[in-house]
Order: structure tokens, then sequence, then C-alpha cells
């Protein structure tokens, strides 16, 4: 294996970055911003314009409320109304009434704002409410795909007769901000390498390939500990039920001190410029001195490369310092 490339950062002090690559030939950004305020989006007509595009403020957290602290995770989606068949850009995040810490956790609950207008970054966002999953407990980095024609919801959540910070979960949509069943629970911290600090299954994302479709997902603390793991499942299976699922024993994407490249998680995937390239986008830190709680700390960096593949079908994250020949 050889390096190509060792990586700096497309945007710095963006964490939970996210890139969806629209129809109209634009690519589009967003991520939590470190004063966790409010939600911002970029565009460009390439993934390395991003890092120098205009950035719009779209919607900013009221001064109190159920959603005035720590706006966190959004993603943009262009999602079809399964009721009315119409589409429309939604956003998804997390937020919380208070940056308050009750029973060991963060308050947060799941939102969703829609966009009808062409472009996103114009035209007026309304708030859709929160996104309630039917359990009232912290929750947070919600995405969306479609499977066969159904549009899903996949989030993080804490059960509280389970032991741990969060959990994977899956439901199909009644509206793109509504759910249509109750969840169904795909992974749990179980680890070594999940459990280190935090016990922690959280910001999932979806990559379909070869018949099968994979959710990547990060685990443990936000510090160095910080990794992602791997789901997957045949395509042609019940995506809602637990047991098509296959979950890799092994982190496929940890810190390389090698190369000082720390915590690299909460990842999301796009498409290269050529239509055909599954790029990886991720945020990771440049050190580990890190003074008080990581999450405060505003070091974590959006990086960007291509995901390989192996003969079997299977992803090869490699290492996230480097891009790999």
């Amino acid at each position: 294996m050889n390096v190509s490339q060792v990586l700096t950062p497309l945007i710095e002090q963006r964490a939970d970055p996210f890139i969806y690559k629209h129809t109209d030939g634009f690519y589009y950004f967003t991520a939590s911003v470190p004063a966790y305020d409010r939600i911002e989006l970029r565009r460009a007509k390439t993934i390395a314009e991003l890092a120098t595009a205009k950035t719009v403020d779209v919607w900013h957290k009221p001064d109190t409320g159920p959603y005035s602290e720590l706006i966190w995770a959004p993603e943009i989606h262009f999602n079809k109304d399964p009721q009315s068949g119409e589409s429309a850009w939604y956003v998804y995040f997390a937020a919380a009434p208070s940056r308050e810490i009750k029973d060991k956790l963060f308050q947060h609950r799941m939102y969703a704002i829609r966009n009808s207008a062409a472009n996103p970054l114009e035209g007026e966002w309304e708030f859709m409410g929160q996104v309630d999953s039917g359990i009232d407990t912290f929750c947070l980095d919600a995405t969306t795909f479609t499977h066969k024609g159904v549009l899903y919801y996949l989030w993080a959540q804490k059960d509280n007769a389970i032991e741990g910070n969060s959990n994977l979960y899956i439901a199909p949509m009644k509206t793109p901000w509504q759910l249509a069943a109750a969840p169904v629970m795909l992974s749990k911290p179980e680890f070594d390498w999940e459990i280190r600090g935090f016990w922690v299954n959280e910001g999932p994302s979806v990559v379909k390939r070869g018949g099968r479709i994979f959710i990547s997902y990060s685990a443990s603390a936000t510090d160095e500990n910080y990794a992602m793991g791997l789901l997957w499942a045949d395509e042609n299976t019940d995506v809602l039920d637990p047991a098509s699922w296959h979950k890799s024993p092994e982190p496929v994407l940890k810190t390389c001190y090698e190369y000082g490249i720390y915590g690299p998680g909460h990842n999301s995937f796009t498409l290269g410029e050529d239509g055909q390239t599954v790029m990886l986008v991720y945020h990771a830190r440049t050190y580990t001195e890190i003074e008080g709680d990581p999450l405060w700390n505003p070091d974590r960096h959006t990086f960007v490369k291509p995901l390989r593949w192996d003969a079997e079908g299977m992803p090869v994250f490699g290492r996230p310092s480097v891009v790999e020949d």
C-alpha cells in the first residue's frame, strides 16, 4: 500500500460534516458550527470549491424554548413526501432546551426544517417541528435514505433499559418529518472500541453499492478514541429486521498516530465529480491536547477522501490521514 497524499482539512472547524450532491450539479455542505447556534449552508460546483464558497445562515436558534441550545449535526436532504408526492429540501438536526446535563446526558431531541425553493440557500425555511421517535429520551444525528421506494429515518437514541449513551435505530417515514412505525434498534455499543469514554453508537450514514446497503457510524468519546464502525445488509432483505444486518467487530476508521489525525468520525458519503467515485467525508482533530470537554473544542475539521473497495465489494476506509493507492 502506497501513500499517495497526506491529507489536510477541506474546511476547518466544521464538525459532523455532510455533503450532498444534487441533480442540479451543485454540492451542498452543512455541519455543526463551533457556536452550535445556527444552521449554515454553502454550495459549489466541486467539492474543493466548498472550502471557499459563501456561507449562508439559513436558520438561527431561538433565545429560549425546547430547541434553543446546542444545534448539532445538521444534514441537508432533498426528499419526496410519501403522502403528497412533492419534493423539497429538508434539514434534520438535533437541539436541546439548555446546556445542562441531566442523568449524565444532554437533553437533545430531533427537528426538521423545510424549503421548497430550487436553491436551498434562497427561499424561506419552514420549521416543521420535532421528529418524534415515540421514545422520549436523548436523541440526535438523524439521516434519511430511500430504498425500494420507501423513505427511511436512521438515527441515534438513548434507551433507558440499555447501558450506554445511544444506540442506532431505523423507521420508515410517513412524511419527511414524521415516522410511520415504531423504531427498530439495529446496533448498540458492545465492543471495546465502542465504549471508550462513552458507550456510543451515533452519526449513521448510508451508502449503497454492489447489492448491499452499508451503514457507517461512530463510537466512543469524541476525543482520539472516536472511531467508525460498519453495518451492512443485502439490499433484498428486510432492512427493518435487525437480523438482516451484519456488524464489523473491528473499527473501519480510527486515529492515525503516525500522521497525527485523531478521532475520525461522524461521516457522510457523497459522489465525486466523475459521478462514480464514492467520497468519504468525516471530521477529525489534528492534536490530542484538549483542555476541558472535547465537545467545546472547535478544532474538529472536515476531511474528504475517496472510499476504496475490496474484491468482495466491501468498503475499504483506510487511514484518516492519507489517500492510499
